[in-house]
């Protein structure tokens, strides 16, 4: 038996395989094609922790923890030959899909990186869905990470997956309508509805994964050797908005909160994320069912996320600035998210780690590596403070 990670390379691929190998006997194959290394380095970035290469990692995985059950397969999941040669040699258990162009920024770019986002990801999925069909392989658990950016910014409750549709005296339960907002997140929205279709029309277990805003540097494996330790983007169209917020503290300039600052967005620890994933992935016994769940702990507002660097940075005698700027988009600055997790809850348990401690590991980290986030400031700094720099 083996388990697929797709964008095993990735953020959040490499330390979901070494959770999950670290639980398991099974072996446990890492699948990417490095082109989010190539995303970065192509918007004249880079991430803040050196990355090791593959072979360095899965050395490390070795020496460090004992795993003798990880191997990596380099390949382009938009080539369906690819695809199936993949399943039929390796007859996954279960496939945890977080491949994927991932950025909703770099999705808006031009028309080019629109069409590449939207061919790219859901060609991969398609592929991964139809070869599970055509190669006999229906029982596969399929778990894919989309997003809760699917679900756009609702004034009412985000339910977990559905929603209840009443018109002219008669109801239903259908799923949530796509209210994306970039290019990028369409593609979480088209491939939520393609899982959807191939659990009706070919019986695979599928769980839905709608991901939050991840953040944090670290798990609880990749602390253990540098050469362990998961990539980490600060810059405007690859890092979240708390990294790059750190990376402005520890650069020396004020963190800008754009207005009010008061509308939530949906975090979530990459500790968290990790467990989550290697949870679904190692169920004994899955449900047969489609199931949705929205992998988030709790909304967070933009100007708490401000603040809060602002009090851990003290810790790395860093005097954080919080300063609020007219906001340039067209947003409700008080808007405040809610979005059902209970199901996501139920799955890990409890909460490992809080806001504060995932910033106290993107500080120790950034610290760690402040002559990379400073020589690539211009990469991170908002419109406000660009004028600043250059004086």
């Amino acid at each position: 038996m083996s388990i697929l990670v797709t964008g095993g390379d990735g953020y959040l691929g490499w330390p979901t395989a070494l959770r999950i190998a670290s639980r398991t006997d099974d072996r446990v194959v890492l699948v990417d094609n490095f082109a989010r290394r190539g995303w970065v380095e192509e918007v004249g970035s880079v991430s803040a922790t050196p990355i090791a290469s593959i072979d360095e990692r899965l050395d490390a995985a070795r020496e460090v923890h004992g795993l003798s059950n990880l191997s990596f397969v380099e390949g382009d999941l938009v080539e369906k030959s690819f695809v199936d040669q993949l399943l039929r040699v390796h007859e996954p258990s279960a496939i945890v899909h977080t491949a994927a162009q991932p950025s909703a920024p770099y999705s808006q770019i031009n028309g080019e990186r629109a069409n590449y986002t939207q061919h790219n990801n859901l060609q991969a999925t398609r592929n991964l869905l139809w070869g599970l069909e055509e190669n006999d392989m229906t029982d596969t658990h399929f778990i894919e990470t989309t997003t809760t950016g699917v679900y756009g910014a609702p004034e009412f409750p985000i339910p977990e997956g559905g929603a209840t549709m009443e018109h002219e005296g008669a109801r239903d339960e259908v799923p949530f309508p796509a209210m994306a907002g970039s290019w990028y997140h369409l593609t979480k929205s088209h491939d939520a509805a393609n899982m959807r279709l191939a659990h009706k029309q070919f019986d695979i277990p599928i769980s839905d994964v709608r991901t939050a805003i991840t953040y944090g540097t670290e798990t609880e494996e990749t602390r253990a050797d540098d050469r362990l330790k998961t990539r980490f983007d600060f810059d405007y169209y690859f890092g979240v908005v708390a990294h790059r917020f750190a990376a402005q503290a520890v650069a020396g300039y004020p963190l800008t909160v754009y207005g009010k600052g008061e509308q939530r967005k949906p975090f979530i620890s990459l500790e968290d994320a990790v467990e989550g994933l290697a949870r679904l992935a190692l169920q004994d016994d899955p449900s047969d069912d489609l199931t949705v769940y929205n992998q988030v702990t709790r909304p967070i507002a933009i100007v708490e996320i401000a603040e809060t660097i602002q009090d851990v940075g003290d810790e790395f005698d860093l005097d954080v600035e919080v300063t609020h700027v007219e906001n340039p988009r067209d947003e409700d600055e008080t808007h405040q998210m809610e979005m059902a997790n209970d199901r996501y809850m139920e799955l890990i348990g409890e909460q490992r780690a809080d806001f504060a401690d995932g910033v106290a590991d993107i500080l120790e980290t950034l610290t760690r590596y402040r002559e990379t986030i400073t020589s690539h400031e211009d990469r991170f700094l908002p419109d406000a403070l660009k004028d600043e720099a250059e004086e």
